[in-house]
């Protein structure tokens, strides 16, 4: 076969770790041809950002720089962990919770229906007129809501036509006055309790 430069050759799509590769060595200053296998030149490669790959990424238990610290904490509650999130629940193991803060859903109309985002919310209720906060069905044991009447306009709780039961120690179903504040709380499915700063 004739000569051909290194760029005339065709490509290996899928080298053998035995196949053998060229190399010029002149560390001494006197160039020598050697072989070297394509197993040895990778495992002298050193490991570089595996970001934009595809497929399988491989890294051994020792080989996780640039990863962060997180590839080295255990999971669990203890101090340094990484919290895991199990069947929808964050364990946090007795810890305290501090320094967050809970989204504001502003509302400036007369009538608003509750919606799964809102749970864990504070929802501002600001209009002059009356307001009417319709609890719907579904919004599942656990949610919960916090509520402040901004402005003049009472507001008021709706069961949604008697799809939802909301209970409240005085039978109170409304916010008591302007810059009141109320929650309500779902123990079961579309059972709520209403509580707070409440008038009937």
């Amino acid at each position: 076969m004739a000569n051909k430069k290194i760029t005339e050759l065709s490509n290996l799509a899928t080298p053998n770790g035995a196949d053998v590769l060229a190399i010029v060595d002149d560390i001494a200053g006197t160039a020598t041809t050697k072989k070297v296998t394509a197993t040895n030149l990778m495992t002298l490669a050193p490991v570089q950002s595996v970001a934009g790959r595809t497929g399988t990424v491989t890294l051994s238990n020792t080989d996780i720089s640039g990863l962060g610290t997180a590839a080295t904490q255990n999971v669990g509650t203890a101090d340094t962990n990484v919290i895991a999130v199990s069947s929808g629940t964050v364990d946090l193991g007795g810890n305290k919770l501090e320094d967050f803060d809970a989204s504001i859903n502003d509302q400036t109309g007369t009538a608003y229906t509750l919606l799964a985002s809102d749970n864990g919310k504070v929802v501002v209720l600001n209009n002059g007129s009356a307001v009417t906060v319709t609890v719907p069905s579904g919004l599942g044991a656990g949610f919960n809501c916090s509520f402040i009447q901004k402005g003049a306009g009472q507001v008021s709780f709706d069961n949604n036509s008697g799809a939802t039961t909301i209970n409240n120690r005085q039978s109170h179903t409304k916010i008591n006055a302007q810059f009141g504040v109320a929650s309500i709380v779902a123990y079961a499915d579309d059972v709520f309790v209403l509580a707070g700063d409440t008038a009937s």
